[in-house]
């Protein structure tokens, strides 16, 4: 452990480089946002992970991917490549298990994760991501955003996202409505109004700059306050990051994952 490298970083508490060393992290999506929170990781220190995408770099991810090069294009480098390589550049030793697949392709894999973030599109893989992450007790992370189409012809188009933190538990994302079924019904492959997937790398570092954050205060509780829940909304329009209004009113326990549920499924035989 290069304890001089991570100095700066001290304040985070004298065990928390050994808990950043030895922790296992899980990425799902390494496009705009995962890539960022990839190299942020890299950085701090993380060594151990799990990454799943199964895309290769197109010149059309060439304004956000982070790591990525106009040569990736050419060479049809797949995004775990990518991010395989960043955090080689940083680290001698590391353990990364990656795969060029769906994660429902090899879920068994995030069980040995003690952190999940969730970069993925549409609400439906969300709620099978963060499903999988309450049975195993995994806290699980989302971000995303969306430039949706603007209602009046002289306004702007909206820049919209979220943060949100699903911890074992605690409200997950049904108890804080951002997962609903008439969202899940209305999805139909539409993911935005303004384009193919519109995404530019601006917002996507602010919001897996805040993810990070929070997994830092999750492994480290150097705040003494890590959080037990959090729902923040994104508005790019105004470069604002605030905790969505629906907070105050939800119930803090979950009905929808119960912790009796925990763990691998049980079958009873007839």
């Amino acid at each position: 452990m290069d304890t001089n490298r991570y100095s700066r970083q001290s304040f985070l508490g004298p065990t928390s480089q050994q808990i950043i060393e030895e922790t296992v992290i899980g990425v799902v999506g390494l496009g705009g946002g995962g890539s960022h929170i990839v190299q942020q990781l890299a950085h701090i220190g993380f060594k151990n992970y799990v990454l799943y995408d199964r895309d290769v770099v197109e010149e059309t991810n060439l304004n956000r991917l982070v790591g990525a090069k106009w040569q990736d294009v050419e060479k049809k480098t797949t995004k775990v490549k990518v991010s395989i390589r960043v955090i080689s550049g940083l680290h001698r030793k590391k353990r990364i298990l990656a795969h060029q697949t769906f994660w429902q392709e090899n879920p068994e894999a995030l069980r040995q994760c003690d952190i999940v973030f969730g970069c993925v599109d549409g609400f439906s893989e969300r709620q099978q991501l963060e499903a999988y992450c309450r049975r195993y007790l995994i806290p699980y992370i989302d971000i995303g955003m969306d430039v949706h189409a603007p209602k009046r012809p002289e306004d702007p188009p909206d820049m919209a996202g979220q943060v949100i933190v699903s911890m074992p538990g605690e409200p997950c994302m049904q108890c804080l409505t951002f997962l609903t079924p008439e969202k899940m019904q209305k999805e139909a492959g539409k993911y935005g109004a303004a384009g193919g997937t519109p995404q530019v790398v601006w917002p996507n570092g602010v919001l897996a700059s805040t993810a990070v954050g929070f997994a830092m205060d999750i492994l480290t509780g150097w705040t003494g306050e890590s959080p037990k829940v959090a729902y923040l909304s994104y508005r790019g329009n105004t470069g604002t990051l605030t905790p969505h209004t629906r907070l105050p009113y939800i119930k803090n326990d979950c009905t929808h994952f119960p912790l009796a549920d925990a763990g691998a499924p049980a079958y009873k035989s007839l």
